[in-house]
């Protein structure tokens, strides 16, 4: 054969060979539909346009024409090998684009995005422009659109919580300012309103309680003395304290106490013969000082006063067994002192505790000098006899007044220690006993 004619032998290989593969051998276009591959065989001279081949050597040149055909044998093959190894890598690439090409021409009437989703992909959309289910496209977008609500309020309350308040404008700040301090200031004023209120509420119900509870005290003490009959006692008052022995546990002691003082008037009737001296008529204790008032006669010394551990002598003379009116008045201006027997004022004094306050809270007791509040008592210094009417006030009283006190003109109780039944215990084997009337007390002179 002429070399000519291998050539077109090889040729028509070639094409029958790529039109095996019933498509390009890339395959990145695919075939209208209805449209059919054909081999046919092309001039030498069209060659070059859709399969190049190797240039053919003119005849007459410096190799024999066997050594040229040959070697274009061997072209031909080596170009044919490396077609078949392309169409090879590239056949499954085509049979991808065959699937789809069918399943597009198909008129079952079947939605061809679907059959390729659940056959082909499995699920996975490949396809961006495939028809989707109204239904969830609504779903999604309120979805879509809520999301993007929740994070607008996000955004706008960190924007809020991140607005420092140096940044406002300094009219907005001033204005903000005047207006937090009147509402504050309307704020003060209705609480200090309201606090007022409640405190005129708190001393209205306070006092009318006071009131109530000190009214029903009366009365419950009243109910009780009509009960126990008044002991024998014609009256509260007309009763005496009986101390017979000198001995360092007979005593009687007052129920009350004494307030602060800045000045007193004691008096009271006593009898006693005692000797040497009459002991301790009264005495009153606080804590920190037992000799804050004490009236003491004791061995062969004169009647003294005591205030505040200071000494002042009385010149009252009342160990003569009868009984005998005593008052005493003091004032811490200057220390100022009285001492009137039976009416009379029989000596005067100053500089006795001068601006000392009488403490209150203390223990006051009758017949005994107290070396601790209370107690401590010594027998030398008890008091042996009797006493009656013993009362206290707050004030320093008028001459006049211990005088009708002391001719049983008046009957004058002590505003701050009243004699009376209810107001005075007795203690160690001392006694109440009716008391002489006033009037058979001043005989007794």
């Amino acid at each position: 054969r002429s070399p000519a004619g291998m050539l077109l032998v090889a040729a028509g290989l070639l094409l029958a060979v790529a039109a095996g593969g019933r498509g390009s051998p890339t395959g990145d276009q695919e075939s209208p539909p209805g449209s059919r591959f054909v081999c046919t065989s092309l001039p030498l001279e069209a060659t070059g346009a859709g399969c190049p081949l190797p240039p053919v050597p003119m005849q007459g040149g410096a190799l024999p024409p066997e050594e040229e055909l040959k070697a274009t044998v061997l072209q031909l093959r080596e170009t044919v090998l490396q077609q078949k190894e392309t169409i090879g890598s590239q056949r499954e690439a085509i049979r991808e684009l065959t699937g789809k090409l069918s399943r597009c021409e198909g008129t079952d009437g079947k939605s061809a995005a679907g059959a390729w989703k659940n056959e082909v992909g499995k699920g996975k959309d490949t396809m961006g422009d495939l028809p989707r289910d109204p239904a969830q496209v609504i779903d999604q977008l309120s979805r879509t659109m809520q999301t993007l609500k929740d994070r607008l309020e996000s955004l706008e309350h960190q924007l809020r919580a991140n607005v420092s308040y140096a940044a406002l404008p300094s009219d907005l700040r001033e204005m903000l300012q005047r207006r937090l301090g009147d509402l504050e200031r309307q704020l003060l004023s209705k609480v200090a309103e309201l606090e007022d209120e409640k405190s005129l509420l708190h001393n209205e119900t306070s006092a009318h309680r006071q009131k109530t509870e000190t009214a029903l005290n009366a009365l419950l003490e009243r109910v009780s003395e009509l009960e126990k009959g008044n002991s024998a006692f014609k009256s509260p008052d007309e009763f005496k304290v009986s101390l017979p022995l000198r001995t360092n546990y007979l005593y009687g002691k007052m129920k009350k106490t004494l307030p602060e003082l800045y000045a007193f008037t004691v008096c009271l009737w006593l009898r006693s013969s005692a000797s040497p001296g009459i002991g301790t008529p009264f005495s009153y204790a606080v804590p920190g000082q037992a000799n804050e008032i004490v009236l003491i006669e004791w061995g062969n010394n004169p009647i003294e006063l005591l205030i505040n551990d200071k000494v002042a002598q009385l010149p009252l003379f009342i160990s003569d067994g009868k009984w005998h009116h005593i008052c005493i008045t003091w004032t811490t201006r200057d220390g100022m002192w009285e001492a009137f027997q039976d009416g009379e004022k029989l000596g005067t004094g100053e500089n006795l505790a001068p601006w000392h306050p009488i403490k209150p809270g203390g223990v006051l007791i009758l017949g005994q000098e107290q070396d601790t509040v209370g107690g401590r008592f010594d027998a030398t210094q008890a008091f042996v006899g009797e006493m009656s009417q013993f009362n206290i006030w707050d004030r320093v009283l008028k001459a006049e007044d211990i005088m009708n006190i002391a001719n049983c003109s008046i009957n004058m109780p002590g505003n701050i220690i009243p004699w009376v039944d209810n107001n005075v215990d007795v203690f160690g084997g001392a006694t109440k006993w009716p008391v002489e009337t006033c009037e058979e007390r001043l005989l007794d002179l």
